[in-house]
């Protein structure tokens, strides 16, 4: 009995015996270390294999396609000299520790630089959801690289490399390299400090987790206890540094992931049934913290702003701003949406058809909507378009009207950018409503089912009570027939008004104003 089976339980040492002469006994460590050695070494297939590697994942990042990342990661030549790092530091072998070392950072340098290149020559240069998934790493992702890390050595050690292939994948070292490449080329230096972060969070992990399994299969079997014992030190001391910075960096964003949920929840309750948000975005970092939020509505809500303003700044806690933009979409917008994810899947996009892009460029240019966000469903001919704020309303309604008469096979919805009231102008001393018929077309396209017409009039005028009753009451009357809740009021002169009029002249004040209310 050895003086270490002596100190330590009977189970223990029997545990160590066994694993020492069944399992560490049965590899071959000078051929697996040669193996590991050429690996982790500079040659013109390792620098050829970062080159395609990393071209595929700016490529896939890019496009946000998952199946392209995924190949840049089964390709990736990295994981041979952080490996072969992880058993130089086992054993202390500060040659090949340069080896690996020299292998890795050329290759990193590489993999960026090509990434940069391909994303300054490429029209695409937006910020996409594959790419912002590795500017935040947190201790789930140092998790991932340890587990990937052992898994890897594993295999390498029991000479089973196809499945280092797979590991590969979770590790997904040469994504992270390729966003670096991106935040270098767009000098953004978020992403840039991001990527890289968790670019080194995978190294480092990967190549103490090599070391660690490379101590519990015999190939430290040389170093006194001394340098084991330092080496345990350093190793634990390391992750532990990682560890803690990495672990506030999750908990932030679960905190995130609970606030935006609170938020999509004040969203939709304050919205009519039916309501779906289409982009949010929030802004944690902003003081005030901001937020804002696109959504397709049945119907406009004037109301609906101020009062998810004032949850959400119950949800954040402190100072905070939000924006509100409605999109009021008719009661067949699903089906609609059905047949446009149909027609994309088939591959007859609208552009191909003649009518349907004249159609498109003539309502972007109108409504100043940007052509890919007009919806246009060739197989229904129709086609629905909501216009950018600043557009005149007079002009939509008569946009609309001409491309219906030249297009009468066609269904054609602009839909006016929402607004809490509008305003229906008159001749001086007449009752009768000049433009109101894109009034009432607008409150028509947003489903607005009550109002409040409040007229008024012009000093210059005479009768000026009965003149504005007679406006409110004509205005009332057309809406009224279209099937609106609408109650009447006049807002009679007074002294300021006279001074305005002086300044501005008096056919401003000549007018019904319209507010839109709650369905």
């Amino acid at each position: 009995m050895t003086k270490q089976d002596v100190v330590r339980p009977p189970l223990v040492a029997r545990l160590q015996r066994w694993w020492r002469r069944d399992v560490v006994g049965d590899i071959a460590h000078a051929e697996i270390a040669s193996r590991i050695d050429a690996d982790a070494d500079w040659s013109l297939r390792y620098a050829f294999m970062v080159l395609m590697s990393a071209g595929i994942a700016i490529l896939g990042l890019l496009q946000s396609s998952p199946a392209v990342v995924i190949g840049a990661m089964l390709i990736s030549p990295l994981m041979g000299p952080i490996i072969g790092l992880g058993f130089a530091l086992a054993v202390f072998d500060w040659r090949e520790v340069r080896t690996s070392l020299t292998a890795l950072a050329l290759g990193s340098l590489l993999g960026v630089g090509i990434a940069a290149i391909i994303v300054l020559a490429s029209p695409l240069q937006g910020v996409t959801p594959e790419i912002l998934a590795r500017t935040r790493p947190n201790l789930f992702d140092l998790l991932v690289a340890i587990f990937s890390a052992l898994a890897g050595t594993y295999a390498t050690i029991r000479g089973q490399g196809a499945t280092v292939v797979g590991v590969a994948i979770a590790t997904a070292l040469m994504p992270p390299l390729a966003v670096v490449g991106y935040g270098l080329a767009t000098l953004n230096v978020a992403i840039f400090a991001g990527a890289l972060a968790l670019f080194f969070t995978n190294f480092i992990a990967i190549a103490l987790s090599a070391a660690l399994m490379a101590r519990l299969y015999g190939f430290a079997q040389d170093l006194t206890p001394r340098q084991t014992n330092g080496q345990t030190l350093l190793i634990s001391g390391v992750f532990l540094v990682m560890a803690v910075p990495l672990a506030f960096s999750l908990r932030q964003i679960a905190e995130e992931s609970i606030v935006t949920r609170q938020l999509r929840s004040a969203i939709v309750d304050a919205l009519p049934e039916g309501s779906r948000i289409s982009q949010l975005d929030i802004n944690h970092g902003a003081e005030p913290v901001s937020a804002s939020a696109v959504v397709i509505t049945p119907r406009f809500t004037p109301a609906a702003e101020a009062r998810i303003a004032a949850a959400w700044t119950g949800i954040a806690h402190r100072d905070s701003s939000f924006a509100l933009t409605q999109l009021v979409a008719n009661q067949d917008l699903p089906r609609l949406e059905q047949e446009r994810a149909a027609l994309a899947e088939s591959g007859r996009a609208a552009a191909s058809n003649a009518t349907a892009t004249g159609l498109v460029e003539a309502v972007s240019l109108a409504t100043g909507t940007p052509e890919a966000d007009i919806l246009i469903y060739p197989a229904l001919r129709r086609l629905v378009a909501n216009a950018r704020p600043g557009t005149p309303l007079e002009t939509l309604y008569r946009t609309e009207r001409q491309l219906a008469e030249r297009h009468p096979d066609w269904t054609i919805r602009l839909v006016p950018p929402p607004t809490t009231r509008l305003v229906v102008r008159f001749a001086a001393g007449s009752a009768e409503p000049q433009g109101l018929a894109p009034v009432q077309w607008a409150l028509g396209r947003w489903n607005i089912t009550r109002a409040t017409a409040t007229g008024r009039v012009a000093i210059a005028d005479d009768g000026p009570a009965a003149l504005a009753e007679a406006r409110a009451n004509a205005v009332g009357a057309v809406l009224a027939a279209g099937g609106i809740n609408v109650a009447v009021r006049t807002d009679l002169p007074g002294p300021i008004q006279r001074a305005a009029e002086r300044e501005a002249g008096p056919d401003g004040f000549r007018t019904v104003t319209v507010e839109l209310g709650e369905p």
